[in-house]
């Protein structure tokens, strides 16, 4: 069974998130700011991480970073999860190392399609 940490602060879209991912065949872990989520990658070794840009304590970019300078053996694929939807957030994104980016409020067709781009 893969494993997916969630990383997202606002309860409601955790929720959502766990609700789409129950419906697959995956093992949902969850953490509510950015220290959690380092905290729970080191822990738990998910094979994804979808990872709020905006959070508490460490935004997503400093997540990433982190992640990325001290990554876990294997390193899981990293997708933003953002409300940001401006032109060129996404190839922010994507320079700053993140493998994929799905905008918020999630596209249910969307969110499944990417996972299963990221976990075959």
């Amino acid at each position: 069974m893969k494993k997916i940490l969630v990383a997202e602060d606002n309860p409601v879209n955790r929720e959502l998130i766990r609700e789409i991912l129950s419906e697959g065949e995956y093992d949902v872990i969850e953490a509510c700011d950015g220290q959690e989520a380092l905290d729970k990658i080191t822990q738990t070794s998910p094979d994804l991480v979808l990872l709020d840009i905006q959070m508490p304590v460490l935004d997503g970019y400093a997540v990433l970073s982190r992640l990325r300078e001290n990554p876990p053996s294997p390193p899981p694929r990293v997708i933003a999860l953002t409300a940001y939807a401006m032109r060129g957030d996404r190839e922010r994104a994507l320079a700053a190392g993140f493998d994929d980016y799905v905008t918020k409020p999630i596209d249910l067709k969307t969110l499944t399609s990417k996972i299963g781009e990221h976990l075959g």
